[in-house]
């Protein structure tokens, strides 16, 4: 029997991230030889302190039903984090913890879409942002960036892509695949365009504390316009290797908050109660267990861009932030490797899995088919395992 499947629901795409991460895990399982550097997932473990709060919390009997948008003491927590990290000031009530940032990203689509509505995105982008615009009944617009600009879009690209369906723009920086992360200037102009046309700009800043050149920049720290139209996305899991744990954030007008909220306590109701506790823990606490991981990131980063720069065949930028590497694949198209015809990223990550048994992840899901993405999040013997297979690989 023929079932029948929502149009909606048929339109949306498998994430090609947790594909490959699923193909990998496979391999592995099998007893294979297999190094992954799919998943965007920190490989060190949650700071200890943040551990003890969890286990404290079960201990106190803290198992119950929170308030659906999140607890008070983490909302006030939320609230004194993104004003000393970021100069923005928030009452509680503008913030809706969710289930994960990527709940958090659903939550603001949801709230801002109706159909037809128009998102641009710039390209390369995070595989889900497409597939989260569909779901809200948005129409996700490319906005194509190019290497030869640091996978940067210019105020004249943004402004060609504007029309009047155009509800929203999202900003990631540091950006997730390319590593790009926006300057102060950069983020100004586009405040200036998105107050003039009056569209939302989702900010998604969930890489902030990994950058390892300056600072990072909220957009919606250069006024009361701005701030206005931008909802912040962030949460704990890369920053305090906290993925697992589920709890991710948005900061917006109390208005669109209430909102937000509303469709969540309709869909999943509160994140995790215990989960909830351990970020109290992680936002209040030292941030010096951050800046460990982000100078052991920054050891890969250079070491891993070094190595893919000078191998034949693949090239690199430097990313400014984050924990991934777009390595540039354009030579290799047309040619065969592991006995398989390369006509894109998917048929590279295809043949670089099965012939040298490493897993990156293609670029065709970030709408970059010319490129496929590493993370430097796991050890430096890896990374070394990796590219030496890598070097093997092509010259094969």
């Amino acid at each position: 029997m023929e079932l029948f499947i929502a149009k909606k629901a048929k339109e949306v795409s498998p994430s090609s991230t947790l594909a490959i991460d699923a193909k990998f895990k496979s391999m592995k399982a099998q007893g294979l030889d297999v190094v992954g550097f799919g998943t965007g997932e920190p490989d060190f473990d949650t700071p200890q302190h943040i551990k003890d709060a969890a286990v404290e919390a079960i201990s106190a009997g803290k198992t119950k039903y929170t308030p659906a948008s999140g607890t008070l003491e983490l909302k006030k927590a939320i609230c004194g984090k993104l004003l000393a990290d970021n100069g923005l000031e928030y009452e509680p009530a503008s913030i809706v913890v969710s289930n994960g940032a990527k709940h958090s990203l659903v939550n603001a689509f949801m709230a801002i879409c109706d159909p037809g509505d128009e998102v641009i995105i710039p390209a390369p982008y995070w595989v889900s942002y497409p597939e989260m615009v569909k779901l809200a009944d948005g129409v996700p617009v490319a906005l194509e960036t190019t290497e030869e600009n640091g996978f940067k879009f210019s105020i004249d690209d943004l402004k060609a892509k504007i029309t009047p369906k155009t509800r929203a723009l999202i900003i990631n920086s540091p950006s997730n695949p390319t590593g790009m992360v926006y300057s102060e200037a950069d983020l100004r102009a586009i405040a200036q365009i998105a107050v003039e046309h009056k569209i939302y700009v989702i900010s998604d800043e969930i890489y902030e504390h990994l950058i390892y050149n300056g600072k990072h920049v909220s957009i919606a720290s250069f006024g009361d316009e701005i701030k206005e139209l931008t909802i912040v996305i962030n949460g704990v899991s890369k920053t305090y290797a906290m993925t697992g744990w589920r709890i991710g954030y948005a900061a917006a007008d109390k208005r669109l908050a209430g909102v937000m909220s509303n469709i969540q306590s309709h869909a999943t109701s509160n994140p995790n109660s215990i989960a909830q506790e351990a970020a109290v823990c992680a936002l209040t606490g030292s941030i010096q267990c951050v800046e460990q991981m982000r100078e052991a990131f920054l050891a890969r980063r250079n070491y891993m861009v070094g190595r893919i720069n000078s191998i034949g065949g693949v090239s690199c930028l430097m990313p400014e932030g984050a924990f991934y590497v777009m390595m540039n694949i354009s030579q290799l198209i047309g040619k065969t490797l592991g006995g398989r015809h390369i006509g894109g990223s998917d048929d590279f990550a295809d043949a670089f899995l099965e012939t040298a048994k490493v897993a990156v992840v293609s670029g065709s899901g970030f709408g970059a088919d010319n490129y496929v993405r590493w993370s430097y999040a796991t050890d430096m013997d890896t990374i070394k395992t990796g590219l030496d297979r890598l070097e093997t690989f092509l010259k094969s």
